[in-house]
């Protein structure tokens, strides 16, 4: 007897994923105070984003994610050009040598193995295992570069770990998402393709082709058994950087992919995406978002650092994803909250 992948979980796991990041807090908290000083930096006046990255001595991916996350904690604030500046509590209490400073106090913690290795991703701009000679890093794909999606049994364990997290947003999804008059669907990188199973589930009629590498489209052919919608499932093995993506389907859809890629691999694989839609087709975007300002909310930003740590991404806004939509040749509409701080953005092909 096959399984539902199409009712909703009866309470909301979203708490769980809050208090499992929150280690990010401390070890952004952390790096920020004793290793990048960065409130002292501050302390003279506010600086624009570049200047503020430029004496931090970080690229462009790492200070978003450290100085999204500091505003998040309201310990930075924008003023009215959109330059940085201390929070009052920050600059009472964070700037070194004031009267009430607790930077010492949080500096007990500037040692511990969790805050090196952040201050290590910050500084190098690497997932953690990307050094060479190094274990090989979890989710990415580079020349020279072993990647545990590489091999069965990793490539097993992080999937199905992944599919934790899906099970239980991916009846919400197939809830959400329209595609009463869909014939195909082109999940690309979908994993267990759970959430690809669960539209299958809902709408009788529709077809799905699952994109991803070899070891991964293993668990999802076992799923799709597992699930009664094997019958309606296509399994395309590749690159979906480099190798053609099946054409013909109406929706095209990137479930908490592009998080783990920088900005041109993102906007690379939105162009991908448009182009193998039909006309009139959507590019869907199933992911997080943060705020259009970059200042939270906390738990995105956490999330942030966490992919941060693990992939070569790192979490968006959608004013972030309406640019790269766009750029695709695509109109973007409003996000659709699903489940566990994920929502859909959809773009329309011209």
């Amino acid at each position: 007897m096959s399984h539902s992948c199409i009712d909703p979980p009866s309470t909301d796991p979203t708490p769980i994923f809050e208090l499992y990041r929150g280690s990010f807090t401390t070890e952004l908290l952390c790096a920020a105070v004793k290793h990048f000083h960065l409130f002292g930096h501050l302390a003279t006046g506010a600086m624009g984003f570049d200047e503020l990255r430029g004496q931090l001595g970080l690229e462009k991916r790492p200070a978003t994610v450290l100085i999204t996350a500091l505003r998040a904690m309201k310990l930075l604030v924008a003023d009215a050009h959109g330059r940085l500046d201390l929070s009052p509590v920050a600059r009472e209490h964070l700037v070194a040598g004031g009267p009430f400073d607790v930077s010492d106090y949080v500096g007990l913690a500037a040692n511990s193995p969790g805050v090196l290795e952040m201050v290590d991703r910050l500084r190098s701009n690497r997932p953690a295992g990307a050094k060479p000679g190094g274990p090989g890093a979890s989710f990415i794909y580079r020349e020279g570069l072993e990647s545990a999606m590489e091999s069965e049994a990793s490539a097993r364990r992080l999937t199905l770990a992944l599919a934790g997290r899906a099970k239980n947003v991916a009846p919400v999804l197939a809830q959400k998402l329209a595609v009463e008059n869909v014939k195909t669907i082109l999940d690309v990188g979908g994993g267990t393709a759970i959430y690809s199973i669960a539209l299958l589930q809902r709408h009788r009629e529709l077809r799905a082709i699952i994109v991803d590498r070899a070891e991964v489209l293993k668990v999802a052919q076992e799923m799709g058994q597992e699930y009664g919608v094997l019958d309606r499932m296509e399994f395309v093995a590749g690159d979906m950087f480099a190798d053609a993506l099946p054409g013909g389907c109406e929706v095209a859809l990137l479930s908490n992919i592009l998080h783990d890629w920088d900005e041109p691999e993102c906007e690379r694989l939105v162009k991908r995406c448009a182009e193998a839609v039909t006309s009139g087709g959507r590019v869907v975007i199933h992911d997080v978002f943060l705020n259009d300002e970059l200042d939270g909310p906390l738990p995105i930003a956490l999330y942030s650092a966490s992919l941060f740590s693990l992939t070569e991404g790192r979490a968006y806004s959608a004013a972030e994803y309406r640019k790269m939509l766009a750029g695709a040749g695509l109109s973007a509409g409003e996000v659709v909250p699903t489940l566990i701080h994920c929502g859909l953005l959809a773009g329309t092909k011209k």
